[in-house]
């Protein structure tokens, strides 16, 4: 297993082509903005070195019997699927951010059960070497991103009969050594911060989409892919200086559109070429191990955010008022609910055909599902209990100008024992929980991330079995 520093050093070492801000980016790793997400990315690798959390950060492969980092593991057992969720919270917990590597260890429980099946029906050769690809994750302890979220375009139309066919990561070129692909993939968690991409479709595909059911593996540094980096609300706080304003100034997330301008792909690497009735089957399962993954990490973050409420409400001199605490107690009972899905849907697993274990899929899609709701009214009860100088207050340069700073610490001073610069750094991290930069891996991302709320009343629609559920009650009325 990499240690954090060599995870670091090893990110040193790749030549990635990343723009921020219309600016091609010369090194990634020490760039301002992008830094906050790799600390975050750092943590999984720190933890996994602490042996008090050896049980949760790290398995034993199923391949060579080593151990390893879990976020390269293959689940083995419901055991191993609830821990992967109390990983999440526990990572969470300790970076108040997106740590960005769930992506990559849902995409390769996902591909390596599907692969295995295809190989079963088909009689091709997937399977052996996503094997082999997932010995070198495990061998080299990989960040992968698992990139399956296309631009999609017309939402009307089929990927190939967009009126831009690059709207659709495809397949433009097939060789005796390969392929040729183009496209590009949006919103990708930690692609940045990443070793390797693993693709996947986005969606079923037809008869007519062929060359779009495409999954492959490829260095994230590959010859053809750059990356255009995501704006987030309040970043640039992060390039003046301060720690203050920035609210949580150590860790973050980050996500990147990843383009693909002819990229050559070795058939070694490749675990899907046209095989469409194979890529819905896929997408339904990386997005329910997904599903399951924000039952931990969003979980995580919001025990932070509970806590900085509590904060705000203890310097604010409120915390004895009834209502603030009833306000606390929802928040509780919403975060814990959500954990209970994320451990439900784990509990219920089954093991797959290819022998690594899947999430109960309806439960996980429930999870999800509340996942869109809870953490927007967590983070309306935390602004509310917060108030207004959350968004109001003067910036930390005024904190600590030699005049004014004095009669900022005089007017925004809370209860007497506590100074006015932690007030305003608990203030802070409210803002950037809910509104600033964590606010992406927290509070909208709990809405579109894995897929939209739609996507998961689709997936409740047909796991939810309505007819099974009228023969329950026809058997109790006494119908025929």
């Amino acid at each position: 297993m990499k240690t954090a520093k060599q995870y670091e050093d090893s990110l040193r070492k790749l030549n990635l082509k990343v723009y921020v801000q219309g600016e091609l980016v010369k090194n990634p790793v020490d760039h301002p903005i992008i830094r906050p997400s790799l600390n975050s990315v750092k943590m999984t690798y720190s933890l996994a070195e602490d042996p008090q959390y050896q049980e949760l950060m790290t398995a034993t492969s199923s391949l060579t019997g080593k151990k390893i980092n879990r976020f390269c593991h293959l689940h083995q057992s419901t055991d191993d699927l609830i821990k992967k969720v109390k990983m999440q919270r526990l990572l969470g917990q300790k970076t108040a951010a997106c740590f960005q590597r769930c992506v990559g260890m849902d995409a390769i429980n996902a591909v390596n059960s599907v692969t295995f099946e295809m190989d079963q029906k088909l009689g091709t050769d997937y399977h052996k070497k996503f094997t082999a690809f997932l010995l070198q994750m495990q061998e080299e302890d990989w960040t992968v991103d698992g990139a399956m979220t296309d631009p999609k375009g017309d939402r009307n139309l089929a990927p190939s009969k967009q009126a831009d066919p690059d709207l659709f990561c495809h397949i433009v070129e097939r060789r005796k050594d390969g392929i040729v692909v183009r496209g590009a993939k949006a919103h990708q968690t930690g692609a940045i911060n990443s070793h390797m991409i693993l693709v996947m479709p986005t969606i079923a595909m037809g008869k007519d989409d062929a060359d779009y059911a495409l999954a492959f593996a490829c260095p994230a540094d590959a010859e053809g892919i750059f990356y255009i980096y995501g704006r987030q609300s309040c970043d640039t706080r992060k390039m003046e200086g301060g720690t203050l304003d920035v609210g949580n100034p150590q860790f973050g997330g980050h996500e990147a559109l990843m383009v693909f301008d002819n990229v050559f792909i070795p058939w070694e690497y490749v675990f899907m070429a046209g095989e469409v009735d194979f890529s819905g089957l896929l997408v339904e399962r990386f997005a329910g191990y997904h599903r399951q993954s924000y039952g931990g990490c969003k979980v995580g973050v919001g025990d932070v955010l509970i806590g900085a409420a509590a904060l705000a409400a203890d310097y604010n001199g409120a915390n004895k008022a009834s209502h603030v605490k009833d306000k606390l107690i929802e928040m509780m009972h919403l975060n814990e609910t959500l954990y209970a899905c994320g451990i439900a849907c784990s509990a219920e697993g089954s093991k797959t055909a290819a022998g690594n274990y899947l999430i109960d899929l309806l439960l996980a899609n429930v999870c999800k599902q509340n996942v869109t709701r809870f953490p927007y009214e967590i983070a309306r009860l935390a602004e509310d209990i917060a108030g207004g100088l959350m968004v109001t207050m003067p910036s930390e340069k005024d904190l600590r100008h030699p005049e004014i700073g004095k009669v900022v610490e005089k007017y925004f001073a809370g209860i007497s024992v506590v100074p006015t610069e932690d007030r305003l750094r608990v203030l802070r991290l409210i803002e950037n929980l809910t509104l600033g930069t964590a606010a992406v891996g927290y509070r909208t991302e709990s809405m579109h991330g894995a897929g939209s709320p739609q996507a998961q009343r689709i997936m409740i629609a047909r796991q939810g079995n309505l007819e099974h559920k009228k023969q329950l009650a026809k058997s109790i009325a006494g119908l025929k």
